[in-house]
């Protein structure tokens, strides 16, 4: 089921809020940004386990922040770089329209339709008790799957379009699940920045 159109951004959910701005930013400035992404972020592909079993990640990660605090996630712990200056002012941006302070950025970047992250919830304790998780897309239209633990007929689908910025709120990593799947489409690659404070 399909939420959101240009004109409705705001959702309330039971126990979350999800807001969807579909043009953040504009297609010049977003082209710009996944090109400076893709081409200067220290790109990399963990070993992930799952049930016992090894596998690479299925897509490439980045990790910034404005302090040293390492993110762990999925048995990974991953050091931060530095904020770039272009990460700086997307942050800025991005604080502006939640009014949230963020401290760190995980980028996500999908080479193909086989990358992906499976059903999970940003709930890790070092997020604190009800985390704003702002997530910015650049690149190809991706669907971002979300279903609540509990209430089977809470499933829902939003595609994450070139520039678009999606903030999670409320108790939605408690209760919600989210995924990226893979797909048989072609699809090129997209670049996701995942703001969080730790």
């Amino acid at each position: 089921m399909d939420l959101f159109s240009a004109e409705k951004t705001l959702l309330h959910l039971p126990n979350a809020e999800v807001i969807y701005i579909p043009n953040f930013y504009d297609a010049r400035t977003a082209d710009a940004y996944f090109d400076h992404f893709k081409a200067n972020s220290p790109w990399q592909q963990d070993d992930i386990k799952i049930f016992g079993k090894i596998y690479a990640q299925p897509r490439l990660t980045a990790l910034y922040a404005i302090n040293t605090t390492p993110y762990s996630y999925s048995n990974l712990t991953l050091i931060p770089n530095k904020m770039s200056d272009e990460l700086l002012q997307i942050k800025n941006d991005v604080e502006d329209i939640s009014a949230h302070h963020f401290t760190t950025v995980l980028l996500n970047r999908y080479r193909d339709g086989s990358d992906s992250n499976g059903w999970h919830a940003d709930n890790e304790k070092i997020l604190g008790i009800n985390p704003v998780i702002a997530s910015l897309s650049f690149g190809a239209t991706r669907a971002f799957h979300f279903k609540h633990r509990t209430i089977k007929k809470e499933q829902y689908k939003l595609h994450l379009d070139h520039g678009s910025l999606l903030i999670m709120k409320g108790e939605m990593q408690h209760f919600w699940l989210h995924q990226i799947p893979k797909t048989k489409k072609v699809v090129k690659e997209r670049i996701n920045l995942t703001f969080r404070s730790l």
